[in-house]
């Protein structure tokens, strides 16, 4: 990630993120309500947010399982090569295959960890044979079933996003 200076954002744009990471579904007038300032000012500090790339999107959480793909596993992949055009060809490549929840690009031994969900134990080995072991920029491959993930508090916790 190049370098960049990153937004500033006040308590009311904190409390804002708080608010919305715990529901994006929330109603403007909730969110004004819980924040403590008007819809109107409640509905320009989330445009904001918005255009100045602090809020990126607003996400679903699936049960993967009623889509018919309960098993989820990370994938380590290790490089060959570490060409910038492999490494920009490769997570093109994975991002665009069906079952890729995520892909996270890391240092160390490892370079990358592919988040998949597949329907059965075969799905998921013909997935890692035939789109991730198999491919020219991969050296190795280790894959790892996830039997349960739970998501977090997020980025402040329990402590008052104004006092960090």
């Amino acid at each position: 990630m190049p370098n960049v200076p990153q937004p500033l954002l006040d308590d009311t744009d904190r409390a804002i993120v708080e608010v919305l990471s715990d529901d994006a579904r929330i109603t403007n007038q909730h969110l004004a309500e819980r924040v403590g300032i008007a819809p109107s000012t409640a509905l320009a500090r989330v445009r904001s947010l918005i255009a100045r790339g602090v809020v990126k999107g607003f996400h679903a959480e699936v049960d993967l399982a009623a889509l018919g793909r309960p098993l989820q596993a990370m994938i380590a992949i290790r490089l060959a090569v570490h060409a910038r055009e492999q490494i920009d060809s490769f997570t093109a490549r994975v991002r665009a295959l069906p079952g890729v929840l995520m892909v996270y690009h890391l240092t160390g031994v490892t370079d990358y960890l592919v988040w998949v969900a597949a329907s059965d134990a075969q799905d998921l080995r013909e997935f890692v044979v035939d789109h991730l072991a198999t491919h020219p920029a991969t050296a190795h491959a280790e894959t790892s079933l996830i039997y349960e993930h739970r998501r977090g508090p997020g980025i402040w916790g329990a402590a008052d996003p104004g006092a960090v």
